[in-house]
């Protein structure tokens, strides 16, 4: 007999591919330009032209079997040293290649680490609102998902309920700053409030407990107030999963890294486990030109002013008309709080002006939608008359 749970998992798709999948039917019934899709964060933006550049350069200079050979298996020792090199740069933090393991995007990045760390029965906490996926992730290496809602003002972390859902089976946490799908970025003050509970829980229950650092958004900021905590400088046992995705605009080319603290405790057994987890579930040698293309462009961006245009457009433009959102300081979404108690109900009335966005049940939020606008800015110019007929239907 096949395996029951992968069974399921592939004939139900996550919400966010199935209203993609009813964009793209809609879009062949009426036309794609009266269809509004912020369903999905696919970005919008074009990759930095660095990006094409090196490219260009890399294949014309490098020979063809060395090129699209294989690399180690954990990446190419040069371009780890290269990012590692950048990442002491930026952050100070005492970052080596042999501390990277470059991956096939984010979602690799965080399923090897999770293989790496848990043993069936243990513990991982996630912080609502998170990625919808992060349950299958930790499900599948046969692990508990324990879900700590956050502050509802502010949806950062409830230190009390964070503090209170930690027992002797938490083997992690991960946490998910710019968030995806709030926006909302965990500060400095939150961060520190953050690894000294897990410092004193893991002293009280003589266990270690990981942090797993989801950070495809690191760099889509758009105020310069705002600062993005390097987790390893405030919190020794961290692995640092990120992809270039999203800052690149690279997602189809699916390359990221997992970066392991070296001043975590047991970081060598630690590496080993990550690089074995890589080996079990075939996640060796990420794709080889794409690690020399992440080296050569890493801390690049594409032109986040198109993203802040986007996202000022609709944060005015919705709570004029009435709508309560979570103002967003990175990332590509709002969060905005539905106008009835049922999240769902309130997408599918949005369906009737061909709003498309997603429920906040399955991001652990319930009363919430994602609304993703990373989309042609004149998308959002469109689509706002059709949100304030919506709101109307609601009083807003």
């Amino acid at each position: 007999m096949i395996n029951a749970k992968m069974t399921a998992l592939g004939k139900k798709r996550s919400v966010i591919r199935e209203i993609f999948e009813y964009a793209k039917k809609r879009s062949g019934e009426i036309g794609g330009e009266n269809v509004f899709d912020f369903s999905i964060g696919n970005p919008s933006v074009p990759a930095p032209k660095e990006v094409n550049e090196a490219i260009l350069r890399i294949v014309n200079e490098t020979p063809s079997v060395a090129l699209h050979g294989y690399t180690s298996a954990q990446g190419d020792k040069g371009v780890r040293d290269k990012i590692a090199a950048n990442l002491r740069a930026r952050f100070g933090a005492e970052i080596y290649g042999d501390d990277l393991y470059m991956t096939c995007g984010a979602a690799a990045s965080l399923t090897i680490s999770l293989r790496a760390l848990c043993n069936d029965g243990d513990e991982v906490v996630l912080i609502a609102p998170f990625f919808a996926e992060y349950k299958v992730f930790v499900q599948g290496v046969g692990a508990e998902a324990v879900v700590v809602p956050s502050c509802p003002s502010t949806l950062l972390p409830d230190m009390v309920a964070l503090a209170g859902s930690i027992t002797p089976k938490t083997k992690a946490i991960i946490v998910n700053s710019p968030n995806n799908p709030s926006g909302v970025v965990y500060d400095e003050e939150t961060l520190c409030a953050l690894a000294k509970i897990l410092r004193k829980k893991a002293e009280e229950f003589g266990t270690r407990i990981y942090l797993i650092c989801d950070e495809p958004y690191r760099e889509l900021i758009y105020d310069k107030k705002t600062v993005v905590p390097f987790a390893p400088n405030y919190y020794d046992d961290t692995l640092v999963c990120y992809s270039y995705s999203k800052s690149l605009s690279l997602p189809g080319e699916r390359i990221g890294y997992i970066a392991v603290s070296p001043k975590m405790e047991g970081h060598g057994d630690v590496y080993a486990a990550v690089c074995g987890a890589g080996r079990t579930l075939g996640y060796v040698c990420a794709p080889a030109l794409f690690q020399r293309v992440a080296a050569e462009c890493d801390g690049l961006t594409a032109d986040l002013s198109i993203y802040k245009k986007n996202r000022d457009l609709l944060y005015n433009g919705l709570t004029k008309a009435g709508f309560s959102c979570v103002y967003p300081d990175g990332a590509f979404y709002l969060f905005v709080k539905s106008p009835e108690k049922d999240a769902y109900a309130f997408c599918e009335r949005a369906k009737k002006y061909e709003l498309l966005f997603v429920p906040g049940d399955d991001f652990g939020c319930e009363g919430f939608v994602r609304i993703a606008y990373c989309v042609g800015t004149e998308r959002i110019e469109k689509a706002l008359p059709l949100f304030e007929k919506l709101a109307k239907e609601y009083a807003l």
